[in-house]
């Protein structure tokens, strides 16, 4: 199929089947969620739960890529699997028209391959790292501030983020240090790429470490956790 005859530059052509097998859920359809679900979509990903309970506002157009003038006040969830439908109707997508508590979370996340973590605040975070561990599947996190952004793989068990957090709750430094355009897409892309890691048992993952860049400064760092 002409669709993705890029990919197989790069996939053998068993691998790009076994994609056709996968499922991930993403946790959050804004800034990171948005650019996630575009590339795993655009990638080939079989199945994709889109899970978030808001809706769009005038304030995420400066950067939110399924966020248009004309559904402002649309499920974020809903449209994003709208755009799927649009971009690759092979994909199945399940959206989840509402947020992720500690109540819902093993429901929402079971059954999936990768998990893949698009959240804006701190608590939420942990409510994954919590429920991926139990469900026994790899949760990749990102974040973004300002200029800065950063990603990691958790594998069950590695309780990861009780490195990077001191306290359970807050939404970080996004209000503080901003949310352009292009941090989000460098993050997501990262994201994206280690969750095709995972599903395709290739490469080298980030974990137990965290990558942390600086497109400021230009500067990438990779921060290991002993």
């Amino acid at each position: 199929m002409d669709r993705y005859q890029k990919n197989r530059t790069m996939f053998s052509q068993a691998e790009c089947d076994l994609l056709k097998l996968k499922s991930v859920c993403v946790v959050g359809c804004g800034g990171l969620g948005g650019y996630v679900i575009e590339m795993l979509g655009r990638l080939g990903i079989g199945q994709l739960t889109v899970i978030d309970g808001d809706v769009f506002d005038e304030t995420n157009l400066n950067r939110q890529l399924l966020s248009l003038e004309d559904n402002l006040d649309q499920s974020k969830a809903f449209e994003a699997k709208q755009r799927l439908a649009a971009v690759n109707s092979e994909v199945v997508v399940h959206a989840v028209e509402s947020y992720l508590t500690e109540e819902n979370a093993l429901e929402l996340l079971k059954h999936h391959d990768v998990i893949v973590d698009a959240t804006d605040g701190i608590e939420a975070r942990f409510i994954l790292q919590k429920a991926a561990k139990t469900l026994e599947t790899p949760l990749v996190y990102g974040a973004i501030a300002g200029w800065y952004a950063q990603v990691c793989t958790i594998m069950p068990g590695d309780n990861t983020l009780d490195r990077i957090y001191k306290a359970h709750e807050g939404r970080g430094n996004e209000q503080i240090l901003g949310n352009p355009a292009f941090t989000p897409a460098l993050a997501a892309s990262v994201q994206v790429s280690e969750a095709v890691k995972l599903l395709l048992n290739r490469g080298n993952l980030i974990q137990n470490k965290m990558l942390i860049m600086d497109l400021r400064l230009n500067d990438f760092e990779m921060i290991h956790f002993e």
